[in-house]
């Protein structure tokens, strides 16, 4: 069986938006106590069957651990902004590798942007440090960002995702149904508008 490449699939504008351009073997998505879970596996899903990519979901409750407005709760006092989950990216790659291994995937791409390098977890170093580690480890997998010297915007040109499927990302942070505030909604309709299709 080959080395195959996985994706770690949010459901959300940067994830999908590599889905379509880099047509991963398989796709994971995490259900790890998040409030907008539902929706986004649902996004994924959508995307995953109209590539024709095998989609897996793993769902393992970290709620205790959230923290801000994914969360439900108070920010903690550590946290940059309030959509803030603590290691969530850490978190992430960690339990997705722990299924990809079985599934023979030797590259794991994740959907960070330029602009996510305002949290260190989105940042060139925790990337290649991340990667480092893992490759460390039993399976000796490597993380990728391929677009994180892009803007969303670049990644969904370069990309060439219809915009009907792009309108299936969903980017809210605290609820299945957009709440058109918090961080996620403001972006996911800014990068609507800049593409003139709002």
């Amino acid at each position: 069986m080959h080395n195959k490449i996985g994706l770690i699939l949010s459901g959300g504008m940067d994830s999908i938006s590599i889905a379509w351009w880099k047509k991963p073997d398989i796709a994971f998505t995490v259900d790890y106590g998040q409030k907008a879970a539902k929706a986004e596996i649902q996004s994924s899903t959508q995307i995953c069957k109209t590539l024709n990519i095998p989609h897996y979901i793993i769902a393992v409750d970290c709620s205790s651990l959230g923290s801000g407005d994914m969360a439900g709760k108070k920010s903690d006092k550590n946290a940059p902004e309030s959509d803030w989950w603590p290691y969530r990216n850490q978190m992430l790659i960690t339990l997705v590798a722990m299924k990809a291994i079985s599934l023979d995937v030797k590259k794991l791409l994740i959907g960070t942007v330029s602009n996510d390098a305002f949290h260190k977890d989105g940042s060139q170093e925790f990337i290649k440090s991340i990667s480092n580690l893992l490759e460390l480890q039993e399976g000796g997998i490597s993380i990728q960002a391929p677009a994180i010297n892009m803007s969303t915007i670049e990644l969904i040109k370069e990309s060439k995702i219809p915009h009907e499927h792009l309108l299936w990302a969903h980017s809210c942070h605290t609820s299945n149904i957009p709440c058109g505030r918090c961080r996620g909604c403001n972006k996911y309709h800014n990068i609507l508008h800049e593409l003139g299709i709002s």
